[in-house]
Order: C-alpha cells, then structure tokens, then sequence
C-alpha cells in the first residue's frame, strides 16, 4: 500500500484522543519555542558586546537569564507530559488496534487459519503494533516541531539575508531526493524483517508444540538446525536494514557538512564586505543548527517511521482479509430447535479446489434421529458436518434446520443449537471447572458438576488433586486422552444442543477408555439428532440410519441390519473392519 493510503487508514484511530493529540502538539511547539529563543538572546547579547558593551548591565543579563530559565521551566513541563501522557495515548491506540484485530480474527473462517500460520498472526498482533505505538506517539509530534524550527528558522534566516538562506536551502531538494530513495528501500527491508519474525514466531511454536513428537524421534538437532537458519536469515535482514540506515545517515552528514560551509564560507565573505554582521552570523550558526538537528531528527526518526508503517501495512492486511462467512443482511435467530435437518441439492468445492467434495446431494435427517456418516478418507463426511454450522459455506443447493435456510439466520444462534465432540480434543490453559464452563458461560458450579456425572468425568475430577480447580495445562497436556475426551463431553452436556455432531470422537482412544467414552456419548446423544462420524463401525450399530459416503456421493443408505442384508459397500467395510478387530 502507498504510504498515503497506509496514513488516511490509520488517522481514525487518533479520532477518540483528538484532545491529547492537540495538548501534544500545543506542548510540542512550546518545547520549539523554548529552543528557538535561546539563539536570539545570544545574538542581542553579541550585539550588545560588538555596538555597545556598557548596555550589558546586570539587570539586562539577569532579564534574559530570567526569560530562559522560565522558558526552560516550560519545556520541562512540556517535555514531562509529551514523554508520559503521549506514550499512554500510543498504547491506549494500540490496544484499540489489536482489539480491533482480534475481534476481525474471530470472525474469519477456517479457511483463512488454514492458508496463515498462527505464528505470523501473533508478530501481527504483538510486535507489529508494538512498533505502531511508537510511530503514534512520535510521528505527529517529531514532523510538527521539524515543520515549526524549519519554516520559523527560513523566516528568521531570510531576515539575516536573504541571499546566504536561499543558498542553504537550495541543499534541501537534493536532501529529499536521497530520503525518498532510502525510505523506499528501508521499507522493503523492513517488510521482509517483520515477516521472517513471524516466520520465527511459527517456527517455535510448531516446535515446542510438538516437543513429545520431537524427542520421541530424537530430532532436536534438526528443529535446532532449522531454528538457526530462520533466525540466520532474520539476522542477514536486519544487517541489511542497519545497511540502508547507516548509508542513509551518511548522505544527510554530508548534506550536513555542505550546508555549514556553505554557511562559514558564504557567511565569511558576506561579513567581510560588511553585508552581514559578527552577531547576525552567530545567529545565523545557530539557527543553521537548529535547522539541521531538525532535520537530523527526522532523519533518525526514519527507521521508526518506516517500522511503524510497516507495522500498519502488516495491520491492514489482516484487517483486509475477508470475512468469507457473514450474516445475512436481516438474519434472525433461529429460535426453539426441533432438529430436523435437510439438504437440498448440496455441493461443495473449497475455494482453492474446483474439485466437488459434495455433488447434488439430497438427503433428510428427522428430529431426534441419529445418523452415522461412515466411508473411505476424503470422502467428504467432516466437511458435510461442517457445512451444517457454517464452518464453510455450501457453494450450491441449501442447508434447512427445521426448514429454515442456515444462511438466513445469525451464526451465533445456529451454532449455539449445534455441540460438537471431535476427535482432538483441545483445552484452554485454565482449570477444569473453567473447561466444563465454556460450553455455557455464567453456569453455577452445581451445573457443571451436574454436566460432569453426566459425561462420566466427575469421578475421576475429584481425585484430581484441587478437584474441579485442578489446573489442566496448555491443551490439557496433564489429563490422558480419555480425561480430555469425557471434559469436553461434559462442556457439550453443559451446552445442552438440540443437534449433536461426533467427529471420531473416540477413535484415538484405547478400549478401555473408549468404553468410557461411548457410555458418556450414548447418554449426550439421547433425545437428540446426532451426527456421528466413525471409522470404529462397530460404534454405530446403533445408529437409526447409516450413511456411507464415497467420492460418488452416498452409495448405501439403511440401518446396520439392512445394509449387512444387502451386501454391498457397507457390508465390505464392516466384514474388513471384524477381521482386523480380531487380528
């Protein structure tokens, strides 16, 4: 994006602090005004000494000692609440900006965490805005005190002569050339750093998440010899980074260089064909330098400048990233659940893949009618659950619940009547109680003990050594798979869906607390229409319908008995499946 873009996108966030903004810079030109004083004081004292010395009394000096220390008492006022009060402001606008980013992430879809690694979306949301808040802060205030020294310092200059000024000035253009070259290749640079950081980011958190994976193989040498290289790689960036500061630096001192003997010498010539005085050339030397720590400034202030834009740019991106699954403009809630689930003409292709998962199908699922989706891999059973909660949404025919479209009705309601137990199971970083909770958010401690005797978790709960207040780990890492598994049916329990979808849920189990498992889940299903998805068939015996998926669409459909009667399909896997059990 242009940097003019980036900035029109960005000012709205400096809306809700317009008032400190505008103290900010009030403060801002008072600590100028201080600095740009002191150069007149010198030179009507130098003035004073060369025309008349007996007019530098006492009480003069102490006047003008007086005005500069009062001036000095102001800048530090100043100067105390630009470096407080303007840095709070910078990270209240950077807690605005990632509550603004994390609030568009929870909206995206599942296809957008499938294309981006959670690594890069933590630099995103982390560094990124770090950088953002300096830039806040800085960028306003540095370019209004550069603006303020340089037109006040051109205005004072031409009063000394005209002549030397234009000549200083004249340096300017080519100044700006250069900065305009460097700035271009500085954000480049930068764009590729920020992004190796993320790439780092990913890097370590897909390592130390599959820590047991890694020592299980005894490969910690390779995730170390692929840490070294990106962060090799991170380095060569930022060397080239330092690159471009450090020849952008060396072309403003020379344009520095060039100004002031442009100055000494013109000043020189002038002053000896008595066309400029010894106290307007003191002057002159100090505005000069004032003008050139300016511009010093801004020059320094480049790095953070173009870091912050960066960071913006890296902002907007994610901002811009489109919500794939929206409400419909007048979605109502869908309301008091029956069950009752059709799809009418249904297909399906995810957006990188014109291949149809789904082709033309019809199928109708009863309130209260349990239905088990079985089939070769790939055959498309999960992503057939997943277009009934609008994880991903169809790409033709339609999905009624109780004959009404999931299109036309709010996400938030569709999915609150939908629970679903999946094979990985995850946790929060928390405790139990506060797992079992987050199937229904503000439930009594009687609830979800009432959840967990349901799901068969509540026993061993209570031998956990604080019970319910037993912290679990990151993704539950001290619970075994059947403990993860029976926690996330009491969440479900809690939850209370007139819909459940069971995604292999015991699958990665073994007998014993599989057994657990599908006691806990026979219970959670009753009542309900449930959706289950199983390559353990012996699982669904008791499912009212089976359906069995191929790339073909559904080939059989029929009870357990009734599809062993036929022989077919369904009959194969199940024959195949026993012989293995018995192996």
């Amino acid at each position: 994006m242009k940097t003019s873009t980036l900035i029109r996108r960005f000012l709205p966030y400096f809306k809700k602090y317009k008032g400190t903004v505008a103290f900010d810079l009030i403060c801002a030109s008072l600590t100028t005004i201080c600095e740009l004083v002191l150069p007149l004081i010198v030179s009507e004292i130098t003035d004073r000494a060369t025309v008349d010395p007996a007019s530098l009394t006492v009480q003069f000096v102490l006047k003008a000692g007086g005005l500069y220390i009062l001036l000095r008492i102001i800048d530090a006022a100043a100067n105390y609440f630009m470096q407080s009060v303007g840095h709070i402001m910078g990270s209240k606008m950077e807690t605005d900006m990632r509550n603004d980013l994390f609030h568009h992430l929870q909206q995206l879809s599942f296809s957008y965490y499938s294309e981006t690694k959670v690594g890069q979306i933590m630099a995103r949301i982390t560094s990124d805005l770090f950088q953002v808040t300096e830039f806040a802060h800085h960028c306003p205030e540095e370019f209004f005190i550069a603006g303020i020294k340089i037109v006040v310092s051109f205005v004072v200059l031409c009063g000394m002569n005209l002549f030397l000024t234009l000549l200083v000035f004249a340096v300017l253009p080519f100044m700006l050339i250069a900065s305009y070259h460097f700035n271009g290749k500085m954000r480049r640079v930068m764009r590729a750093r920020n992004k190796q950081v993320g790439e780092i980011n990913a890097q370590v958190e897909d390592s130390l998440l599959g820590i047991r994976v890694v020592k299980s193989f005894a490969n910690e040498a390779i995730e170390e010899e692929k840490f070294h290289e990106g962060n090799r790689r991170f380095l060569e960036l930022k060397s080239e980074s330092y690159k471009v500061m450090a020849q952008f630096g060396t072309s403003n001192r020379i344009f520095d260089g060039l100004m002031y003997i442009i100055i000494v010498m013109a000043g020189a010539i002038l002053m000896g064909q008595a066309k400029l005085s010894i106290a307007d050339f003191t002057a002159y030397l100090l505005y000069a330098t004032v003008l050139l720590n300016s511009i010093r400034r801004i020059v320094e202030f480049t790095e953070q400048f173009q870091q912050g834009m960066t960071g913006i740019e890296r902002f907007f991106e994610v901002l811009d990233a489109p919500e794939d699954i929206q409400d419909a403009p007048g979605a109502k809630k869908l309301g008091e659940v029956k069950g009752a689930v059709t799809f009418d003409n249904v297909s399906f292709h995810y957006a990188d893949d014109d291949a149809e998962v789904l082709h033309h199908l019809n199928l109708t699922v009863k309130p209260g009618e349990s239905i088990a989706l079985v089939g070769p891999s790939g055959a498309g059973k999960t992503t057939l659950c997943n277009l009934i909660p609008r994880f991903y949404d169809v790409t033709g025919g339609r999905i009624l619940i109780d004959g009404q479209d999931v299109k036309e009705v709010t996400q938030r309601s569709l999915r609150q009547a939908i629970g679903m137990v999946q094979q990985e199971v995850y946790l929060f970083a928390g405790t139990v109680f506060e797992n079992i909770v987050y199937g229904k958010p503000g439930a009594s401690r009687q609830e979800v003990e009432e959840a967990a005797k349901l799901a068969g978790a509540h026993e061993f709960i209570m031998a956990l050594p604080n019970g319910y207040d037993t912290y679990v780990g990151e993704r539950g890492v001290r619970l075994s798979g059947g403990q993860k598994q029976r926690i996330s049916i009491a969440r479900v329990f809690l939850k209370n869906p007139p819909i459940l979808i069971l995604d292999e849920a015991t699958s990665a189990l073994d007998n014993e607390s599989e057994h657990l498992v599908q006691q806990s889940l026979e219970k959670l299903a009753h009542g309900r229409t449930v959706f289950t998805i199983a390559h353990r068939l012996t699982t669904i015996k008791g499912a009212d319908t089976i359906w069995v998926l191929t790339e073909n669409g559904v080939e059989e459909m029929g009870s357990h008995s009734e599809l062993m009667q036929k022989g077919g399909l369904y009959a194969h896997l199940y024959a195949m499946y026993s012989s293995v059990e018995k192996v």
